[in-house]
C-alpha cells in the first residue's frame, strides 16, 4: 500500500513537469510602427538632447510651478488614472497569485452520536487546506503577463494625465500673462485717446477745431473703451479658469498673479532629439499602447489554453480530537490529492469565441498603437511647423510695431502743430496699435508652441519614472514625473 501511495505522489509530480512544455503560441507582442528617420521641420538650436523636467524653471517663473502642483493635485483626470493604476496593480497581484499554491487553515468542533465508540463523542479537527492548479498550457501565466503589461500601461497613463495638466495650467498661465500685456498696451491707448478727445474739445470751444474732428475724437476714445472693456473681460475669464484648474481662492491668486511679474521669455526653453525614434519612445501614451499590444497578445494565449486540460491537485494536513465519557484520543492526519484533471469536451463554442474575441482585441490594440505613434509624429512635426514660423515671423513683427511707434509718434506731433488731420491720427493710432497687439500674439503663439512640443515629446517622461503610489516633494513640483 505504501508504494501505491509514493507511485500516486510521483505521477503527480510528473505529470504537471511533462505538460508544463505544451505552452500555447501567443501572437507578437510587439509590433513594429513606422517612424520617420529625420524630422522635416527645423529643430530649435540643432536639436541637442536636454531634460524637459527643467524648463519650467527655465522661463524664470516660480509661480506656474506652484500652479501646475496645485492643478495635478486638484485634478480629477490625474486622481482617475492614479486609481486606474492601482486597479491595474490590485489586479496584477491577484493574476500572480494564481500561479501560486492556495493555503487555507481550517478548524471545526461538533458533539454527537459516535458509532465507533456506540455512545455521545466529542470531536475536534484543526488543519490546513493547500490547492494548486498546475499551469499546464500557460494559462494563468499569461493572464499575469497581460495584466502586468496593463500594470506598466497605467502608470504611463498617469505620467501623461499629469503631463496633460501640466501643459493645460501653463497655457492658461502663460495666456492671462499676455492678455494682462495686451490689456496694458490697450490701457495706453485708452489714456493716448483720452487725452487726444479732451484737446479736441477744448479747441473745438475755441473755434480752432471743426465739430467732425472733434466728434472723431470723441468716438476714437470711446471705442478704445470698448476694446478694453473686452480685452479685461478675456483676463478675468483666464484668471477664473486658473480657479477652476487649481482649486486656489480667486483672491489668493489674483494677489500671487499681482506680486509675480512675468519674467521676459528665454530664447529657447528646451531641445529635443534630433531622432525621431527616440523623441516618441519618450511619449508615455505611446508606451502605454505598446503595453496594451503586448497585453493583448497574452489575452490571446489565455484564451486559448482555455480550450486545454486543466489539472489541479489539493493536499491537506491536521489533527484529530476525539473524546468521550470514558476515554479520548488524538491523531495526526494527512492527505495528497485529489489530482483533478479538467478536460473541455463541449461548450457550445463559447472557448473558441473568446479566442476569435482576444484576437480580434489584438489587431485593434495593434492598429491603435501604429496609429499612436503616427499622432505623436504628427504632434511634434506640428510643433517644430510653429515654432520656426513664429522665429521666422518674430523680427519682422519687432520691426512693424517699432516703425508704426515712431509713426505714429509723428503724426501725434503733426497734429499738434496743426499739420495733420485728425483722420490722420487715427488711422496711424489704429495701425500702430494692431501692429503692437500682433505682436503680443505672436509672442504667445511662440510660448504655446513650446508648451505644445513639451506636451508632444513626453514632458520628460521615462519609463523608469517612479509611481504614483509613491509621491514625493518633486513629483508635486515638476510637470515632468522623472526625477
Amino acid at each position: 500500500m505504501p508504494r501505491i501511495r509514493l507511485l500516486h505522489l510521483a505521477l503527480s509530480l510528473w505529470l504537471p513537469l511533462t505538460l508544463a512544455g505544451c505552452a500555447i503560441q501567443r501572437p507578437p507582442a510587439q509590433v513594429d510602427a513606422p517612424v520617420p528617420t529625420q524630422w522635416h521641420a527645423p529643430l530649435p538650436h540643432g536639436g541637442s538632447v536636454a531634460q524637459l523636467e527643467d524648463w519650467w524653471r527655465a522661463a524664470g517663473d516660480p509661480l506656474l510651478a506652484e500652479l501646475i502642483r496645485e492643478a495635478q493635485t486638484a485634478s480629477p483626470s490625474v486622481a482617475q488614472a492614479r486609481s486606474t493604476f492601482e486597479q491595474a496593480r490590485a489586479t496584477q497581484v491577484a493574476a500572480r497569485a494564481a500561479l501560486l499554491p492556495t493555503l487555507d487553515a481550517q478548524a471545526s468542533a461538533s458533539r454527537g452520536f459516535n458509532e465507533q465508540t456506540a455512545g455521545i463523542a466529542n470531536t475536534a479537527q484543526i488543519g490546513a487546506q493547500a490547492g494548486w492548479e498546475i499551469d499546464l498550457f500557460g494559462r494563468n501565466s499569461a493572464t499575469s503577463d497581460a495584466a502586468g503589461e496593463r500594470l506598466e500601461g497605467s502608470r504611463a497613463k498617469w505620467h501623461d494625465a499629469r503631463v496633460s495638466v501640466a501643459a493645460e495650467v501653463a497655457n492658461q498661465y502663460t495666456g492671462w500673462r499676455y492678455c494682462a500685456r495686451q490689456l496694458t498696451v490697450l490701457q495706453g491707448d485708452v489714456a493716448s485717446r483720452e487725452q487726444t478727445a479732451k484737446l479736441s474739445s477744448e479747441s473745438e470751444r475755441a473755434g480752432f477745431t471743426a465739430p467732425a474732428n472733434a466728434a472723431l475724437a470723441a468716438a476714437s476714445f470711446s471705442d478704445g473703451r470698448v476694446r478694453l472693456a473686452q480685452q479685461q473681460l478675456q483676463c478675468d475669464i483666464g484668471i477664473k479658469t486658473l480657479v477652476a484648474l487649481t482649486g486656489r481662492d480667486e483672491a489668493a491668486l489674483r494677489s500671487a498673479l499681482a506680486e509675480s511679474p512675468a519674467a521676459p521669455l528665454p530664447d529657447a526653453l528646451f531641445t529635443v532629439d534630433s531622432l525621431p525614434a527616440q523623441v516618441i519612445v519618450q511619449r508615455p501614451d505611446v508606451h502605454a499602447a505598446e503595453r496594451e499590444v503586448a497585453a493583448a497578445s497574452a489575452d490571446v494565449g489565455s484564451a486559448e489554453a482555455e480550450r486545454y486540460p486543466r489539472l489541479s491537485l489539493g493536499g491537506s494536513i491536521g489533527r484529530l480530537y476525539l473524546g468521550t465519557g470514558s476515554l479520548s484520543g488524538s491523531s495526526n492526519i494527512w492527505t495528497i490529492g485529489p489530482v483533478a484533471v479538467s478536460l473541455p469536451l463541449f461548450d457550445g463554442g463559447r472557448r473558441a469565441a473568446q479566442v476569435t474575441a482576444a484576437k480580434a482585441r489584438y489587431d485593434a490594440a495593434a492598429v491603435s498603437y501604429r496609429a499612436q505613434v503616427r499622432q505623436a509624429v504628427g504632434e511634434v512635426e506640428q510643433a517644430l511647423t510653429r515654432l520656426a514660423s513664429t522665429s521666422e515671423r518674430r523680427t519682422d513683427a519687432q520691426n512693424a510695431a517699432a516703425g508704426y511707434k515712431r509713426s505714429l509718434d509723428a503724426t501725434q506731433a503733426l497734429w499738434k502743430g496743426g499739420l495733420a488731420s485728425q483722420l490722420d491720427l487715427e488711422n496711424a493710432r489704429r495701425t500702430a496699435l494692431a501692429s503692437e497687439l500682433s505682436l503680443v500674439s505672436l509672442e504667445q503663439e511662440r510660448m504655446s508652441a513650446w508648451i505644445q512640443l513639451y506636451r508632444a515629446a513626453g514632458g520628460g517622461w521615462s519609463v523608469n519614472a517612479q509611481d504614483p503610489a509613491v509621491p514625493t516633494a518633486a513629483t508635486s513640483f515638476n510637470a515632468s514625473p522623472t526625477h
